[in-house]
């Protein structure tokens, strides 16, 4: 428990810097949302419409201080802000919009992905030598290193353009399909989020693959792997309780960053098959200085960085008996 709450207090300094962070960047670049706003309008703006817009937007006054506080207050009762890229639609909406998008989409092509790549990757080291490490390992390693926009530009050309199997844009068919918990739409989301899906697995397989090949390697010759071979346990048991489990450790470090960065949304992914997600809203924001709505995006995706690294670190504990027994 002491390890716990210690790699706790560790997150929540975190969590603190990444919000303080995220205060002071936006007020680097030069410029407010009002400004950008009224340049692209025609319409001659008054000082008092101005203001009023000021007001509005939440652009700040006062010291850095009095900013930094009011920044604090507004994150305490959920006010990110309005988005300027959306007008007048709040932050936190477009991000409950966007959010379930993303993490449908790239959340269960990357746990898909970890756990092929992961599973591959044990099978893979125990057969070394074998006609599937001979195949798999360059073969994987030839697809992690073709360009994923090239990737799915090939896919959209043969699935869709050629065959016509798939459809290759948005997230489901807005004309034939109103957005509903019924089977049309649930089945249009599935066949539009097939391709893209599948170009991530295919794209970020072989990392995992390679990552645990080579840590299964190096666990496999540890003297407690030799010793449950010699008493006699079953093959499954050694591969999976005493090698898979210890080897994995890296593995699952890099999934929890992977994880966090998924609230992110894969950007190429959206501009690609014009998905909607977070990673579209963004580009949408940086390109049109819409400072609250990259704002709330960065915000989210640190505290998803912060939650799923303390998961990791709670996984830790119960995968290796090492840190068990530090904590006591």
């Amino acid at each position: 428990m002491r390890y716990v709450m210690r790699r706790a207090g560790f997150y929540l300094i975190a969590l603190w810097a990444a919000l303080t962070i995220n205060f002071i960047i936006p007020r680097l670049i030069p410029g407010d949302p009002v400004t950008v706003m009224i340049s692209k309008s025609s319409i001659n703006v008054t000082p008092a419409m101005r203001q009023s817009l000021e007001n509005l937007l939440g652009v700040p006054h006062g010291s850095l201080w009095v900013q930094y506080l009011s920044y604090l207050q507004n994150l305490l009762h959920g006010d990110l802000g309005i988005s300027i890229t959306h007008f007048p639609t709040p932050v936190t909406e477009l991000l409950a919009q966007e959010i379930p998008w993303t993490l449908g989409l790239v959340g269960l092509a990357s746990i898909m992905s970890f756990a092929l790549g992961t599973l591959l990757g044990v099978v893979v080291s125990w057969r070394r030598e074998s006609w599937l490490d001979t195949l798999a390992t360059p073969a994987l390693t030839f697809l992690s290193a073709i360009p994923y926009f090239w990737l799915a530009l090939m896919f959209v050309l043969v699935l869709v353009v050629t065959y016509r199997l798939l459809p290759g844009v948005g997230g489901y068919d807005r004309i034939h399909v109103d957005i509903g918990m019924t089977w049309d739409f649930i089945g249009s989301v599935i066949q539009h989020g097939i391709l893209p899906a599948l170009t991530i697995v295919i794209s970020s397989m072989a990392g995992w693959m390679l990552t645990m090949r080579n840590s299964m390697v190096t666990t496999l010759s540890e003297d407690y792997v030799l010793m449950a071979q010699a008493k006699g346990l079953t093959e499954w048991r050694v591969m999976m309780v005493y090698a898979a489990r210890n080897a994995i450790l890296p593995n699952i470090t890099g999934f929890a960053l992977s994880l966090g960065f998924v609230v992110g949304g894969s950007l190429l992914t959206e501009l690609v098959f014009a998905y909607p997600g977070v990673g579209f809203e963004l580009y949408n924001a940086v390109t049109n200085l819409d400072y609250s709505l990259a704002q709330g995006i960065f915000l989210v995706i640190s505290l998803a960085v912060l939650i799923s690294n303390f998961l990791a670190d709670l996984i830790y504990v119960w995968l290796d008996p090492r840190i068990r027994q530090e904590r006591r």
